[in-house]
């Protein structure tokens, strides 16, 4: 008997060491840590980045390792040349910015490594009230622009396009200030307005609307917003790239398939956000969100060349230095 309860003893012995042994491994298996980096806004949080918000709000760039922070620095400008000087990794920027990046004469090393939104948002808008029907109708009348040098030129290439020369009208200066002037009467038209935001914006206050796609009046299509890095970085840390182009190309899937849900992590991210006006600028961006990973070699040298033909760059730039399809590598 005595023998009996001895070996039951051992037995439970054994079974509650190999308990402990099996807790103590597992309360010392690794837990992967995250990544941290950060992302620069091209502007304030906007429906543009919805998919960004759906990346964060979602767990998607936790998923691929990463801890990601969205953050805004008040300047447009700023953003690519902090990634450019290497003070941040990555960015939201322009293909256009890219462009004139590369062909400036201290070439600053950036490059794209994705898609956010692939086609232009830009546009020359005018209240119908005007009379403005095609871009011939701008003859006689007041333009305002926002950022110069490149509004100015694109305009002028529309212009020219449809006939006028540069004493056929005026061109004003308005800075950001976009729909006050409109709405005044102060101008007739302004280039620089996105379709998704102004012209909604402009609907809101009762005006109706209309406005000019750029890429459909002589402007090469173009990709509206890109993410960009160091050309060191993409070196030295290529895998963190392609993880940050992985969970931004899923988000993106997500963002198109389940758009209500996208939305509602929109406003989850950004509660202060105008949810009307940011409903329709969804409404009207969610068809240009990027379809594909793949930029496309045409549309970068299409682009490039029009900058130089039109004095926007004064040497020539290979698209191979503007962009890399990271998740091709």
């Amino acid at each position: 008997m005595k023998a009996a309860i001895y070996l039951m003893f051992l037995i439970g012995c054994g079974i509650l060491l190999t308990g402990h042994i099996g807790s103590d491994a597992d309360n010392h298996q690794k837990v992967p840590e995250m990544e941290k980096v950060t992302l620069l806004l091209d502007w304030a949080p906007n429906i543009d980045h919805a998919p960004l918000y759906v990346a964060q709000e979602n767990k998607t760039f936790t998923k691929h390792g990463l801890e990601v922070e969205l953050l805004w620095g008040g300047d447009p400008d700023a953003p690519l040349k902090l990634v450019a000087a290497g003070k941040y990794p990555f960015a939201v920027s322009y293909q256009q910015s890219v462009t004139i990046a590369r062909a400036s004469e201290e070439v600053l090393p950036v490059k794209s490594i994705g898609l956010l939104v692939e086609h232009p948002l830009n546009t020359i808008s005018f209240l119908k009230k005007t009379g403005i029907k095609t871009p011939a109708d701008f003859k006689g009348k007041k333009i305002g622009y926002t950022v110069a040098p490149l509004d100015v030129l694109l305009f002028n290439a529309i212009a020219a396009n449809a006939g006028l020369s540069k004493d056929d009208y005026e061109l004003i200066n308005v800075g950001t200030n976009i729909v006050a002037p409109m709405l005044s009467g102060q101008i007739d038209a302004v280039i620089g307005p996105f379709r998704n935001y102004e012209i909604n914006l402009l609907k809101l206050e009762g005006a109706e609307a209309g406005y000019f796609a750029l890429e459909k009046h002589g402007i090469p299509d173009y990709y509206e917003l890109v993410i960009i890095t160091h050309d060191a970085y993409l070196e030295n840390q290529g895998e963190t790239a392609k993880k940050l182009m992985l969970a931004i190309q899923e988000a993106i899937q997500f963002t198109k398939e389940k758009p209500d849900a996208a939305l509602q992590l929109f406003f989850q991210a950004n509660p202060d956000a105008s949810k009307e006006l940011e409903a329709l600028a969804f409404r009207d961006t969610l068809d240009v969100f990027a379809t594909t990973q793949v930029q496309s070699v045409e549309k970068w040298d299409a682009f490039a060349k029009f900058a130089y033909e039109n004095g926007l760059i004064r040497k020539t730039v290979e698209a191979k230095d503007c962009f890399v399809n990271i998740l091709e590598e």
